[in-house]
């Protein structure tokens, strides 16, 4: 009986240190997706988790050596209860309560840290009531800390995140904590105190949490309609990012990771605007390399320039470019763009992809997301354009969206000084899209000459031979400014693009 009770509790260890890391990494990635800034929002919560945990660690001296399986049960009531609906709660304070987001996301990090940091203690005091030696009761305990730490950190990025979505997550590992009390509480009936009082409460979280876990899909929907204000027609958590398409009358918005990527009413404003200025000055060109931009709109407008014989676009998520090619909402937005047979799609990592490929592009465009976090910024670092320049001919030009060069000025630059630090000539220029506002892109070269174009080969919706010369004008409200480049090891574009809209928004 003493083995089995001993066996029962190892498997409570595995379970807890699987949980409690699953806490930890559920509360970074949502912070992240929504503040932006993977690397602060990991460090600052998961330190935030440890410094609650040794709290809680010291708090469990004051259990009384009576009450350890009590306490333990009880506590891990309030983990699974608290825990479980961390993500939930989190979101909805998030949509419809944003101002105090991060008071609540370090609160729940807190009180859960501290809780969770009282497990172990409680867990290697019940193993010394049972007269195990405690060479064997260290050794056994942090074996089975550390086995569940690596599962969970396996599991959650390639299986649990992309497939069951943060708040889905969240709730089983709610579960798992209110399931470990009720196998506790029945193995050590004998011991606990008030047995059926604990049953119930433990029958009531895992009942409440497992309703949460098969209504997630409508919380998440409820939580996005409050962030978005628009109808979530389409939502999905890849390995990548959260994609979320909505929908109000005529207006499809695409939003990655919180992050407006575009509206289909003024789209082609940017799309035309990133394209045109640089393909038009490229009669010759024929084969095309587009970075990012898997929803297919700059392919687009790629393609209606007929002397284009091959499009190659490399985006990371297959499931941007999927949904993409075949939602038909969609596939009529982008007019079929990742159908044609002259485009080539590539899901890889850009980076990866431009170190590993060795051919030479007429044009690049390059359409990343805006460098909110340092996953991102090093895309637009002095390594990755010298790179960029390999695979561009000698008379091509590159064409980069650059984030606004209004709200946004000192990343502008960052990102025009960084081409130029990466041996391009560049023109600046920017244009106004009612949902950014005015916006900005940079044309980049290894040649030293570039005419902007005063006429257009095919009609636009918008853009025309007068309006093209007004977008290579900065007025002096926005002048150029001189900014250090933005490298690999360091990032300050990050940095400054988080500070320019830190600006804006005050």
């Amino acid at each position: 009986m003493k083995i089995k009770h001993n066996r029962m509790l190892i498997l409570s260890v595995l379970v807890l240190a699987s949980c409690g890391l699953g806490y930890e990494l559920i509360s970074s990635t949502l912070s992240s997706y929504l503040l932006g800034d993977s690397v602060l929002q990991f460090s600052s919560v998961i330190g935030c988790y440890l410094f609650a945990m040794g709290v809680g660690s010291w708090l469990a001296r004051f259990v009384d050596d009576d009450d350890v399986l009590d306490r333990f049960v009880d506590i891990e009531l309030l983990v699974g209860l608290l825990g479980g609906l961390s993500a939930a709660m989190l979101f909805g304070v998030f949509a419809w309560l944003s101002t105090p987001f991060r008071a609540a996301l370090y609160a729940v990090v807190l009180v859960l840290g501290a809780l969770i940091g009282m497990e172990i203690p409680l867990v290697m005091r019940a193993f010394q009531q049972r007269r195990q030696a405690f060479r064997h009761t260290v050794s056994d305990v942090l074996t089975f800390d550390y086995l569940g730490s690596l599962a969970v950190s396996l599991l959650f990025p390639l299986v649990l995140a992309p497939r069951l979505g943060l708040l889905r997550t969240s709730f089983l590992f709610g579960i798992l904590n209110a399931l470990v009390a009720l196998w506790t509480t029945h193995t050590f009936r004998a011991e606990i105190s008030n047995v059926p009082g604990k049953l119930m409460r433990a029958a009531l979280v895992i009942s409440l949490l497992g309703a949460g876990f098969a209504l997630s899909e409508r919380l998440t929907h409820w939580a996005e309609h409050g962030l978005y204000g628009d109808e979530t027609i389409f939502s999905e958590t890849t390995p990548y990012q959260r994609i979320v398409l909505t929908q109000w009358h005529d207006d499809m918005r695409l939003y990655l990771n919180g992050n407006l990527q575009f509206s289909s009413r003024d789209e082609h404003r940017y799309h035309e605007a990133l394209i045109h200025p640089t393909l038009e000055a490229l009669p010759w060109a024929k084969h095309v390399l587009v970075l990012g931009g898997g929803d297919g709109l700059a392919v687009r407008e790629i393609l209606k320039h007929r002397n284009i014989e091959t499009v190659t676009l490399v985006d990371l998520d297959p499931a941007m470019t999927r949904m993409f090619s075949t939602s038909a909402p969609l596939v009529k937005l982008n007019q079929g763009s990742l159908k044609d047979p002259r485009v080539h799609v590539i899901n890889d990592d850009a980076v990866r992809w431009l170190e590993s490929n060795a051919e030479v592009f007429d044009a690049i465009v390059v359409d990343f997301p805006d460098p909110t976090n340092f996953g991102l910024g090093r895309l637009y670092s002095v390594p990755v354009y010298r790179m960029l320049s390999r695979h561009l001919s000698e008379n091509g030009y590159a064409v980069i969206q650059s984030t606004s060069p209004y709200f946004a000025p000192h990343a502008y630059w960052t990102i025009v000084d960084t081409l130029r630090e990466a041996g391009f000539n560049t023109w600046p220029y920017h244009c106004y899209v009612p949902s950014f506002g005015d916006w900005g892109f940079v044309i980049a070269g290894k040649r030293r000459d570039y005419t902007i174009p005063t006429h257009y080969s095919e009609p636009m919706r918008w853009l025309d031979a007068q309006t093209a010369v007004e977008m290579f004008h900065f007025p002096a409200d926005m002048p150029a400014l001189p900014m250090a480049p933005n490298q690999m090891n360091d990032q300050p574009l990050v940095r400054l693009f988080d500070d320019d809209w830190k600006h804006v928004l005050r």
